[in-house]
């Protein structure tokens, strides 16, 4: 393929001093970003209480911002391909920001859930373009392994602060609140993205297939859907005619981009074993994790009595873990080897979640703590060598949709571990027994629990929390359990695919 740079460019853009504050200007979308999906997670109590949605409308809440950011990922990263990489970040991190405000004043539970859906659609446009323009600026591979490592670091820096600065704002303001501190970010980048951020295309894009952008659309959807329904409610026709839906859209998809001559996604990326691997491995990890990170906040705050912002202090061992593991990850994958970085990686992950598998109502931090630092270094070094992998794999043109792959899988792994994992907590959750009297709304969700136990008298209240509480921390249990045994076959599948991954391969 022809290369959008000339060798001379090529020598003055490695040169450019300009491109470490070009990434600066990137890393604020990933903290944007990260922040959101954290801090939702501790305002899930407060919506629950102000917008009493039952226990399916508050995993929607959770999830449907994945599951239409998965949908879209590709078509946008292949946009950004066509029409800029930096135009496609500035126009998304401006709707970023608009559509919080939607989410931040939602009055019901359907609004709430439509403005998360929203936010997906802008949420598709950033993740693609900071990868694509890192693969642009950043033409030597070790100085790419370092950005990339920024990047991540930055990402795992957002999961400490949104829980930190979202705890002190619910202590302080309404719910609502956590969605405004995006307006500032969102500014910033805007500002100072326009004058810093170097514009990057494919030379040569082709036409924007619309019908392809559908069918993955669709057939995402569709599946996760499926896969939600199934987890929730067992086998019914609904999750069946889904599931159909989504396998007939998505073998629609791939049929079509084999035939155009100008694919939305170039399906031969797939025939790279470490292309492929390390795509695999995104995906499982946070699938594994996402579950652990949706309900630990509420474990935190509903079951052990945390306050907003202590319970965000304690989640601050997994992003210390992840920020150090993820800035020296490169180093450590030259020195040893690729697949041991990421196989050790998910192992170690696999193996902090199985450790959470005996938590009870009352278990210590130092557990805890220790299990999300394990949690934040093993997830630290996976992510930002996979990240380097599935980049050096392609050629510059093609890192939109490269980039696009990769938070593909990110997402599509949220979604479905939100949604099966989810699904496990909520179902073993629903059957525990009250005492006389429950309200039906207590078996809806643990914060339905909660406020029905504020109107009770106060033996009957005692018993019902006690009851419920131990329902959400065996249904935790058992999706950590889950969520460990996911990790540790990513691990192997890790150990064969990324055979002979290098991470000074060609540039």
């Amino acid at each position: 393929m022809t290369s959008t740079l000339r060798p001379a460019d090529l020598t003055e853009a490695v040169k450019r001093p300009g491109r470490w504050l070009a990434l600066s200007v990137l890393v604020l979308a990933v903290l944007l970003v990260a922040v959101d999906a954290t801090v939702l997670g501790l305002a899930t109590p407060y919506i629950s209480e102000d917008l009493n949605p039952t226990g399916t409308q508050l995993l929607w809440i959770g999830d449907v911002y994945s599951f239409v950011i998965a949908g879209l990922l590709v078509s946008m990263g292949s946009l950004g391909d066509r029409i800029g990489r930096k135009r496609i970040l500035l126009v998304g991190a401006t709707a970023f920001g608009a559509v919080s405000v939607l989410n931040a004043y939602a009055t019901t539970p359907e609004l709430m859930i439509v403005a998360r859906a929203l936010l997906g659609v802008a949420g598709a446009t950033l993740m693609p373009a900071t990868l694509a323009l890192i693969r642009n600026l950043f033409h030597d591979r070790r100085e790419r392994s370092l950005a990339l490592g920024i990047w991540g670091a930055t990402a795992s820096a957002g999961m400490a602060v949104g829980p930190i600065v979202g705890g002190f704002l619910l202590e302080h303001f309404w719910w609502g609140s956590v969605f405004l501190i995006n307006l500032p970010v969102m500014a910033v980048l805007v500002l100072v993205g326009v004058k810093l951020l170097p514009e990057s295309r494919n030379p040569r894009p082709g036409p924007w297939d619309m019908r392809s952008v559908v069918l993955s659309l669709v057939g995402v959807i569709a599946i996760v859907y499926a896969v939600k329904e199934a987890a929730t409610h067992g086998t019914t026709w609904d999750a069946l005619a889904a599931a159909l839906l989504g396998a007939g859209t998505l073998y629609g998809f791939v049929r079509r981009q084999l035939t155009l001559s100008e694919p939305l996604l170039d399906m031969r990326l797939f025939r790279n074993r470490g292309f492929s691997g390390a795509v695999l491995a995104d995906l499982l990890t946070i699938f594994g994790l996402s579950g652990l990170v949706f309900f630990l906040s509420q474990y935190l705050q509903l079951v052990q009595g945390r306050g907003p912002l202590e319970a965000g202090l304690a989640e601050l061992p997994a992003a210390v873990g992840a920020v150090a593991a993820g800035l020296g990850a490169g180093t450590v994958a030259r020195r040893f080897s690729v697949r041991s970085v990421v196989s050790g990686g998910l192992a170690a992950v696999g193996l902090a979640l199985a450790s959470l598998t005996v938590i009870g109502q009352s278990t210590g931090y130092p557990l805890l703590g220790a299990a999300l630092l394990v949690v934040g270094v093993g997830a630290g070094f996976s992510f930002t060598v996979t990240a380097d992998v599935i980049l050096g794999s392609v050629p510059k043109e093609e890192a939109g949709a490269a980039s696009a792959v990769s938070e593909t899988a990110y997402e599509l792994g949220a979604a479905l571990g939100i949604a099966v994992l989810g699904s496990i907590v909520t179902a073993v959750y629903r059957d525990f027994t009250g005492p006389a009297g429950t309200p039906a709304q207590a078996h809806e969700s643990l914060g339905g629990a909660v406020e029905a136990a504020a109107t009770l008298p106060a033996p009957t209240s005692e018993a019902l929390l006690d009851a419920a509480r131990q329902s959400f921390v065996d249904g935790l249990t058992l999706a950590t359990g889950t969520g460990a045994a996911v990790l540790l076959a990513a691990a192997m599948a890790a150990w064969f695919m990324l055979r002979n991954q290098h991470l000074d391969g060609h540039p």
